[in-house]
């Protein structure tokens, strides 16, 4: 089975450029948009398999973007990132529909393995 492919939204550059090619390196195809209006439109042009976005975020937050994601496109899986997040955050992207939320600095296997139980229906290793 082909590897699932996978949008990157996060305003850090170097953060999201260098996981996209850790990403890459691993046979995970990755698209990287630098805020949240380009995630939405390359999410109309070519829908992922699943997106993986950060929470903070100038212009549209996080928060919006994956209001968004649910409304218009409700199948696919959204894990939020956040350097900053509280646990206020994460309650509220869970009950907007986020399937998982990590925190920063991430573990890349960590992320590996969310993808692959989003994307495959399998249930978490830990």
């Amino acid at each position: 089975m082909d590897e699932p492919s996978i949008l990157l939204i996060d305003d850090e550059e170097a953060f999201v450029t260098t996981l996209q090619e850790r990403l890459e390196m691993r046979g995970f195809p990755a698209r990287v948009a630098l805020d949240g209006q380009s995630g939405l439109d390359l999410i109309a042009e070519e829908p992922p398999d699943v997106v993986v976005l950060d929470l903070r975020m100038p212009g549209i937050s996080g928060v919006e973007v994956l209001r968004s994601i649910r409304k218009q496109w409700p199948g696919i899986p959204v894990i939020m990132l956040s350097g900053h997040g509280s646990d206020q955050d994460f309650e509220t992207c869970m009950n907007l529909g986020a399937v998982m939320y990590h925190k920063k600095p991430l573990d890349i296997d960590m992320l590996l393995e969310s993808i692959r139980t989003v994307t495959q229906g399998k249930p978490p290793l830990r």
